[in-house]
């Protein structure tokens, strides 16, 4: 590691501040040329271009999370990307480190893209990733700590006996990628799953090792499709039947189900099966087997705008945490103008749903450490029809927003059409915030101007469907702002939960400036978006709970924060990271 970028004695000091939390409540400041400021407490490094995360791990104490990055801009530019490295002490508070991984050998000479870390039997990491070869082909590479025992991992060395997977006969050249973390099978082999397109069918290959040096292909695949075009990203992993806790990669035994996770080129977006997992076979078998093998009618993970995630096993906290890339929705001259482009999703735990089909997804509970200024609104507050209350007291802009709605009756539910089953984020365009319904719509207006005319929605809406009720929950960006050339679609999915036996529902929304993600009925489904209001540069957003729909709803609890603005690789004039009390000035 260069260590003129980040001198010894700076490490020691900032994660000194890592392991606490954030101790200054600020604005993000805006980059030179642009005026949307950063984010306060999304992972993004210092500057330049970052897209799929890559490698998260705990190890020796601290949190590590590589990415896709570009060093020398705000573009992907020609996909030459090197492996950003930062460390954290709390996954909310992160330090940078030099490169973990750069493209300077024979067999990743033109790209060091995605791949995935595993912790060896003894504790030693390893790092397996997608090397772009001096032939512009696609290989699996190795790469080792050069020290072990630094709890930084600042070093890595690339064998030069990689590949370690060269490109197969049957695979073209550009479509072999993404190497999943390695599990153990009960053979004391070890597994990995990389996608590649064979003979024109996307599929997951599955390749076995005894030694992580020397890997061979499975002769069938764990899935394959000709339907759905190239998948990349796998993430095959265990979850219990029962309860919260997560498991390691290699974990098995009676009860214990997989998730199979694929993003799909053909509409970037992440989806997921629940199902079972044979190590004998390396076979997979769905717990919905009615959804197919295109992948596309499996279940998302998000509506909206995130993609490639990556999850990992935290040892620590004994959860299962999920990451996951949202890219920008303006222009690329933006980017340029900010000096950056797209951040990670707040960390999420996820867990199996007590349905066994569908996951739950929450932010890690380190976020309550950003809490600052609470309000809340008295509980049993009835919201009439056209009813919309402003939460006043905490920054509309950098905030945490939990509530839940009673709901007293459902008679007035909206009958479904049919062929709205098959598009919700076109039914939530059709059916926005301002068209009245019978239960719903009713949620949250959030980055909201002073006069309205730019705000975004998240709300639910209930509709009665062959005798019983579907909930549709949406993000609305059709108005969250008045610039030309941003991408503003509406986004929306329907809700796999009992509302007859429920009567309420649940909405947490994390809002950070350019970011909104929302998870709904107890994160059974989740909205991530990217929003770009022109009023945030010059003055204040506003917050407000609402409801819309003929029939009243009641606010059994609603109670909002502000948060404080994290150390994420916050890099000072002289170049060197600094701690957030050098930051205090900035204070509001």
């Amino acid at each position: 590691m260069a260590m003129a970028r980040f001198p010894l004695a700076a490490v020691a000091f900032h994660l000194c501040l890592l392991a606490s939390s954030s101790s200054a409540l600020r604005l993000p400041r805006a980059s030179e040329g642009s005026h949307i400021p950063r984010t306060a407490y999304h992972f993004q490094p210092a500057k330049n271009w970052q897209n799929d995360p890559n490698g998260p791990m705990y190890y020796n104490g601290m949190y590590h999370f590589f990415y896709q990055y570009n060093p020398h801009g705000a573009l992907w530019d020609i996909g030459n990307l090197s492996w950003g490295h930062s460390v954290s002490g709390d996954l909310v508070n992160w330090a940078a480190i030099d490169n973990g991984l750069d493209p300077t050998a024979p067999f990743d000479i033109n790209g060091c893209w995605s791949g995935s870390a595993t912790i060896l039997p003894g504790g030693t990491p390893a790092i397996l990733y997608t090397g772009i070869d001096a032939n512009n082909q696609q290989v699996q590479n190795l790469a080792l700590p050069k020290n072990p025992s630094d709890p930084l991992l600042r070093e890595w060395d690339k064998p030069s006996y990689n590949p370690i997977i060269p490109l197969p006969a049957d695979v073209p050249g550009d479509k072999f990628r993404d190497p999943s973390t390695a599990w153990l099978g009960r053979d004391g082999l070890w597994r990995i799953a990389v996608s590649a397109e064979v003979s024109g069918v996307a599929s997951t290959l599955v390749y076995r090792s005894a030694d992580f040096l020397r890997w061979e292909r499975n002769a069938a695949p764990l899935h394959s499709s000709r339907a759905a075009g190239m998948v990349e990203c796998p993430d095959l992993f265990p979850v219990k039947p029962r309860g919260e806790d997560g498991l390691d990669a290699s974990a098995r035994g009676p009860g214990v189900r997989h998730v199979l996770k694929l993003s799909v080129m053909d509409t970037l977006q992440d989806y997921y099966m629940v199902g079972r997992y044979d190590d004998a076979a390396d076979t997979f078998s769905p717990a919905e087997p009615e959804r197919g093998d295109d992948v596309r009618n499996w279940r998302r993970l998000d509506y909206g705008h995130v993609y490639a995630s990556k999850s990992f096993f935290d040892a620590r906290k004994n959860r299962r945490v999920l990451w996951a890339w949202a890219n920008e929705s303006d222009s690329q001259a933006d980017d340029v103008a900010r000096g950056w482009s797209g951040v990670q999703a707040f960390p999420r735990k996820v867990w199996l749903d007590k349905d066994g089909k569908q996951l739950r997804q929450w932010p890690i509970e380190e976020i309550e450490t950003l809490r600052r200024k609470r309000v809340s609104l008295r509980p049993g507050t009835v919201m009439n029809a056209g009813a919309m209350n402003e939460i006043v007291g905490v920054a509309g802009s950098q905030a945490d927003v939990e509530v839940s709605f009673r709901i007293p009756s459902l008679a007035e539910a909206e009958a479904l059409e049919p062929n709205w089953l098959l598009d919700p984020q076109k039914l939530c365009g059709e059916k926005t915030a301002s068209v009245r319904g019978g239960v719903g719509p009713f949620g949250l207006v959030v980055m909201a101007s002073g006069d309205m005319q730019e705000h975004t929605t998240i709300f639910f809406r209930v509709f009665r469907h062959d005798a019983k009720y579907k909930v549709l929950m949406c993000t609305d960006l059709t108005r969250s702002s008045t610039r030309p050339g941003v991408y503003k679609p509406p986004y929306g999915g329907f809700v796999d939960i009992d509302i007859e036996a429920h009567k309420s529902l649940k909405l947490r929304t994390l809002i950070d400036h350019s970011v909104v993600e929302s998870f709904g009925a107890g994160g059974r489904a989740c909205i991530t978006a990217r929003v770009y209001p022109e009023h945030a540069a010059t003055s204040n957003s506003h917050l407000f709970v609402f409801n819309n729909g003929t029939d009243a709803v009641r606010v059994s609890k609603l109670e909002a924060w502000e948060l404080a603005t994290a150390s994420v690789n916050v890099v000072g004039d002289d170049g060197l990271i600094v701690s957030e009390s050098a930051s205090r000035a900035e204070a509001y």
